[in-house]
């Protein structure tokens, strides 16, 4: 048979047609997707139909040679069973269609137009079994049809049910359904003879076929004795054994009831064709032909001479066609029919005659009459004219309602994809009965007995695969393709078929995307997960009147719980609309919903489970390995170094992991259970095994975001086994699974990251760590079989050591970057590459960080030692190793920000080394050591890179300001350190005054008093401290410097001025008031310097009423101290707690004692002064009434002031308010008096 096949079109919408204009095919081989159908009107009214020839094997067309009066059929052409160019090999089934239908026709079909199955086509099967079911009504034979679903598919086969009894009497199969048969439809069944006259039409026929292409209307000679023999056992050996069902059953077709439909045509075969199929009969069906080689494996083989789509009214069918098709007459299709002239057409051919040339898109039948063997005539006619023949009258309307009420019956109660059903009705019955074999043969049998099951399981299979295969696949189809699969694993026998198992499973964990975004699965319709049919089987309510259509059972009630559904008169599929849309079937089944993550990947590792049993059970069967107990712990051989140590252990091991990624490149094959390279266990458990390691990826993803980081780094050790058995099975590592493990890698080291900051829940972690499920054991199970998975153990243990997991996590990440080196996946997967080295960047600060913490415990441990130990010394050198490859890592990727943060860390860390420089040496002598300086100018240098590094604020304001203030502190502490534990013994006092001060005023250039933050009081504190600090250096210089007046005026200007910007920030402050008084206090002190070097009593004065004015204005500091003592007075009246949680830090007694002491005595001595000036001077000059005012004033509060220090009993409160009454009259009373100093 020539294999042409032609993929069909879609033809124009039915019903374009003018009257009786019949698309046609053209002459020659042109069966193409062009030939169309187009709509029919045939008696007032409409049937639409259209045909698309899908596949054709027919040779091209030739013209019938039109037979002379008086030829004798009986006689045999020259030509008859031979050899013939223009028919292709003889005996093929292109002549003639009366030839029973192989029991698996359609499946033949369904495997050549996998396409079509599932989803667009409502029926596949042969036209004869087609024509037979929309003769129901018309004709008292007896129909058997087996019936299966797929998808929205239903396969029609002829099931010869004597036959098959026929058989099962010899092999003592299938006697359960033979006793039901003969206890509930026929009790004393026995098979019916052929008569005479059925092989007299046939031989008939057959001969006119060969007469008609011969074109020699001459009679030949008889062949010899031994022809005509072989060619009489022909035809009966093709009506007995032809048929070809899988072994145990090789059973005979019978032959149709109706002589009408008998007499259409004949089939004679070749003797060798027999000979060939019945040897060709295999004794077991083995798994590899009917999955490698499914479709043309023994009796699923899709002969036909042509495959047609064909659409009649709203009904898709694949139908296949053997009826031979002839040129000539008046259009270039002819149907060729031989009529018994004594005998006249009846509704059964007009139908038979009618439906064969819709379905074959012909628009003219010849027909060819004869008496007794000797043609008589021809006469021609249209296939619209056929419904209206004498004796033949049909309406067309009424064939269109029968098609329907068969479809929506069968639709109706074929629900179960998988079972095969069977549609009966006894020859002179008018009962048609569904019953459901699969269901009764479990009841009763070993399932596998259903010479069915293979075949459907198969087809169930292929069409899952079709439909996984296409690219565009929208996922609502992934029900469907989830209940064939399912469907098709129920059907198997596990140790019969374990390679369409194990792929089964693989594609069922193929149909759950592993990544994908939740919100898209809530869209899907919910479905109970256990459910595996994809049909609902929920029958709605239906009333018990009989004009609803609905399936009633006959009256005997043992026959009633054994069919499925009963039309109870066949008259009623003539009835519009009787069985239509009684149950409304789903298209596709709902897809589970996982409501989790975890959900979806144990669904899709117990399908990886189950695949991966199937495989080793045939690895097992082929090698006869010892077979290991799956609760038994395997034995592992462990390096005690490697797996114990510290980084240096892990060194070993990193180095033995990236030898054996080389080798991955070349294609290292390791298998330990001998799996032979290339066959489809290997393909198949490699696929599986990858399938999981994603799974378990996701699985630990998830635990990670939960915050279960034991339970997380159990999943990525799972995957990370997988992924090296992976390894070992692999002959060509793909980037894409290189990448993969780049992933997990990364995850692991998250993982070892989080559980070093969460040490504190340590015992948590190691029993989610220690725990695991069956399902688990059993994969990694069978990992083992090929691997010792210890490839990665390195990365997955669960260590109680700080130090050991942040240096495993960063081993994660190099190992995750080195992968990346490989095949150029670096610039192929650019964001992974970055995301790696943020991670190695970030593993780095946290080593670094670690790294100096403990080098700064180990210095506040360091009480009497003088120098710096060796263990902290290597301390800073790996916190300093660790932060300089880190900031490489952020600088490779043009990360500002980071490199910036680990530049400011790295800064800390010269801080620190600088701190324990400065305990060295005795703290009476101290002085600022050369160490101390060299370590703190490189931290400055560190901070002025990372905000070179930054650029500008706006980079990352929140960094920027940080680094500013790491800065100014760095500059304050030197400035600090330098004028406290001043280096006389190495500088000049006035080296180190220039020193502090540019380090003073460095520090204040990076602190930004003025920028609205969280840090502002802070900064505003740091400025005033530095102004107060340089005030106080220059006041000292003043007091100690004699000698050159221009730099002592300069210090007296430059005192001052520091001494105001000082007073002005702490003003700012509301927790200062100490600060405040003692700046101003120091300010008095100054004056008073000032006084001492004046000589005229107006200086003086002037300088004196300066002070006092300075006195005045501590006032707010006075008032604030009296607030905060308040507040402390007030507090443990109303809550019996501490004022510990008081936001402002509480108030230094002793300090306020200590100043309000020094405060009095200055006061005191000042009004004194006061006093006696005014009074020196009033004598020397007439009287000035403002002075006198001033000095009256001085002199009472002097007194008062005299009074209240006198009183030792008044407590720090009353000291206050009498304090601030006092200034509050020198306020009012100074009036005008004196210049006041700012």
């Amino acid at each position: 048979m020539g294999d042409s096949k032609e993929a069909g079109t879609e033809a124009p919408p039915a019903g374009t047609a003018a009257r009786g204009g019949l698309s046609l095919l053209s002459q020659g081989e042109s069966e193409e997707p062009s030939a169309q159908g187009s709509a029919l009107f045939l008696g007032g009214n409409e049937v639409k139909s259209r045909a698309v020839v899908k596949y054709s094997s027919a040779p091209p067309r030739t013209a019938f040679a039109r037979l002379q009066e008086k030829t004798d059929l009986k006689l045999p052409p020259a030509n008859w069973l031979r050899e013939s160019a223009k028919l292709g090999p003889a005996g093929t089934t292109i002549l003639g269609n009366s030839r029973k239908s192989k029991p698996f026709s359609s499946f033949g079909m369904a495997y050549d137009f996998i396409d079509s199955v599932g989803n667009d086509v409502d029926v596949v099967s042969d036209s004869e079994n087609i024509k037979k079911l929309l003769k129901i009504p018309y004709s008292k034979s007896h129909v058997s049809m087996a019936v299966h679903r797929i998808g929205r598919t239903l396969l029609l086969d002829e099931l010869d049910i004597q036959e098959l009894f026929m058989r099962s009497s010899q092999t003592g199969d299938w006697t359960w359904l033979k006793e039901f048969y003969q206890r509930l439809i026929d009790q004393k069944w026995q098979r019916k003879k052929k008569s005479k006259e059925h092989w007299y039409q046939k031989a008939i026929l057959s001969k006119f076929l060969y007469y008609s292409i011969n074109g020699d209307g001459a009679a030949q000679p008889v062949p010899s004795a031994a022809e005509q023999q072989e060619s009489s056992s022909a035809d009966q050996t093709n009506d007995s054994d032809g048929a070809s069902w899988p072994a145990p059953f090789e059973m005979p077709s019978s032959v149709s009831e109706d002589p009408g439909a008998s007499s259409q045509g004949g089939e004679p075969l070749e003797p060798s064709y027999i000979v060939g199929h019945v040897a060709s009969a295999p004794k077991e069906q083995t798994l590899t032909t009917l999955f490698n080689d499914g479709e043309n494996s023994q009796g699923l083989k899709n002969d036909f001479a042509r495959n047609i789509l064909w659409t009649f009214e709203d009904i898709h069918m694949l139908v296949g066609s053997n009826m031979p098709i002839f040129g000539g007459g008046r259009y270039p299709a002819v149907s060729l029919r031989l009529r018994d002239n004594n005998k006249p057409i009846n509704v059964l051919t007009g139908i038979d005659y009618w439906l064969d040339n819709l379905i074959c898109n012909v628009p003219e039948l010849v027909m060819c009459f004869h008496v007794n063997g000797i043609v008589q005539k021809y006469e021609m006619i249209k296939t619209e004219e056929i419904p209206n023949l004498e004796n033949s009258n049909f309406s067309t309307k009424v064939i269109k309602d029968i098609a329907q009420n068969i479809l929506s019956f069968l639709k109706s109660n074929c629900t179960k994809e998988g079972h095969t059903y069977w549609l009966f009705k006894a020859s002179g019955s008018d009962i048609v009965k569904l019953y459901d074999l699969t269901t009764l043969c479990e009841e009763t049998e070993d399932k596998y007995q259903n010479p069915f099951t293979m075949p459907v399981a198969i087809l169930l299979y292929k069409v899952a695969c079709n439909m996984m295969m296409k690219k565009n696949q929208n996922k609502k189809h992934y029900g469907t393709v989830r209940t064939l699969l399912l469907n098709c694993v129920k059907l198997l026998d596990k140790s019969r078929h374990p390679q369409i198992i194990a792929s089964a499973n693989y594609m069922l964990s193929e149909l759950f995307q592993l990544d994908e975004p939740k919100k898209e699965e809530s869209s899907e319709s919910p479905l109970n997960e256990n459910s595996d049919e994809s049909y609902s089987e929920e029958e709605e309510e239906m009333p018990d009147s009989d004009e609803n259509g609905s399936y009633s059972t006959c009256s005997d009630p043992s026959d009633d719980n054994k069919a499925v559904a009963i039309i109870k008169s066949v008259g009623e599929l003539s009835v519009p609309e009787k069985y239509k849309s009684i149950h409304q079937i789903r298209p596709s089944c709902a897809f589970p919903v996982c409501h989790d993550t975890e959900e979806r990947c144990r669904l899709v590792l117990s399908y990886v489970l189950e695949g991966l049993k199937s495989v080793d059970s045939s690895i097992k069967k082929e090698s006869d390995l010892p077979a290991a107990d799956p609760n038994t712990p395997i034995p592992l051989k462990y390096e005690d170094e490697s797996t114990r140590g510290g980084p240096e252990g892990l060194e070993k091991q990193m180095a033995l992991f990236l030898d054996k990624m080389g080798s991955l490149q070349k294609g290292n094959y390791s298998s330990q259970s001998g799996m032979i390279p290339g066959s489809w266990q290997h393909k198949m458990k490699l696929q599986l095994i990858l399938k999981s390691s994603k799974a378990y990826y996701v699985l630990s993803d998830a635990a990670m975001s939960l915050q279960k980081y034991g339970r997380a780094l159990r999943y990525i050790k799972l995957a990370l086994q997988s992924h090296d058995t992976y390894c070992c099975l692999c002959t060509n590592m793909l980037s894409e699974v290189l990448l993969f493990l780049s992933q997990y890698l990364t995850l692991c080291g998250d993982i070892q990251l989080m559980l070093a900051q969460n040490a504190n829940n340590r015992a948590a972690h190691l029993e989610e760590f220690n725990y695991q499920t069956k399902e688990d054991q059993e994969i990694l199970h069978s990992l083992h079989r090929e691997s010792s998975c210890q490839g990665f153990a390195w990365a997955t243990d669960l260590s109680t050591d700080l130090e050991s997991q942040l240096s495993v996590s960063c081993k994660c990440y190099e190992a995750a970057n080195e992968i990346l080196q490989f095949s150029d996946l670096k610039s192929q997967n650019p964001e992974q590459y970055i995301q790696v080295l943020k991670r190695m960047g970030n593993i780095r600060n946290e080593i670094g960080v670690f790294y100096m913490n403990q080098a700064a415990a180990l210095q506040s441990e360091r009480v009497v030692s003088k120098t710096v130990s060796t263990a902290e010394q290597q301390l800073w050198k790996k916190s300093f190793s660790c932060f300089e490859k880190g900031i490489h890592n952020f600088e490779s990727i043009d990360d500002a920000t980071n490199a910036a943060l680990l530049l400011c860390n790295t800064g800390r860390l010269m801080r620190i080394c600088a701190q324990a420089h400065c305990g060295a040496g005795d703290e009476f002598k101290r002085e600022f050591s050369p160490e101390e300086g060299l370590y703190y100018n490189k931290a400055v240098d560190y901070y002025l890179k990372a905000l070179r590094s930054l650029g500008t604020r706006d980079t990352h304001p929140a960094v920027w300001d940080s680094v500013n203030w790491e800065l100014s502190t760095t500059y304050f502490t030197m400035a600090t350190l330098q004028q406290d534990y001043a280096p006389l013994s190495r500088k000049a006092q006035e080296q180190i005054e220039k020193e502090v001060s540019e380090a003073m005023m460095k520090s204040l250039k990076y602190c930004d008093v003025d920028l609205v933050s969280a840090r502002q009081p802070l900064c505003q504190y740091r400025a005033a401290t530095i102004h107060h600090r340089l005030a106080s250096m220059y006041h000292s210089c003043l007091r100690n410097q004699v000698g050159d007046e221009h730099l002592r005026k300069q210090h007296r200007v430059l005192a001052d001025l520091h001494y105001s910007k000082a007073v002005k920030l702490f003003q700012l402050l509301k927790d200062a008031p100490c600060e405040l008084l003692r700046v101003q206090l120091e300010r008095v002190a100054f004056a008073e310097f000032q006084m001492t070097s004046q000589n005229s009593n107006i200086g003086k004065l002037k300088t004196l009423s300066g002070a006092l004015d300075i006195m005045v204005r501590t006032k707010h500091a006075f008032q604030l101290i009296r607030k905060e003592l308040v507040e402390e007075f007030d507090q443990p009246k109303s809550e019996e707690t501490p004022p510990a949680a008081d936001s402002s830090p509480s108030l230094n007694r002793e300090e306020v004692i200590k100043l309000l002491g020094i405060f009095e005595s200055r006061l005191s001595f000042l009004l004194l002064q006061s006093i006696k000036l005014l009074s020196s001077t009033k004598k020397k000059t007439s009287s000035n009434l403002e002075e006198d005012v001033v000095l009256k004033t001085n002199k009472q509060i002097y007194s008062q002031l005299l009074r209240a220090t006198a009183n030792k009993n008044a407590s720090l409160l009353e000291r206050i308010d009498v304090l601030v009454h006092l200034l509050d009259q020198l306020a009012r009373g100074s009036g005008g008096g004196g210049g006041a100093l700012q």
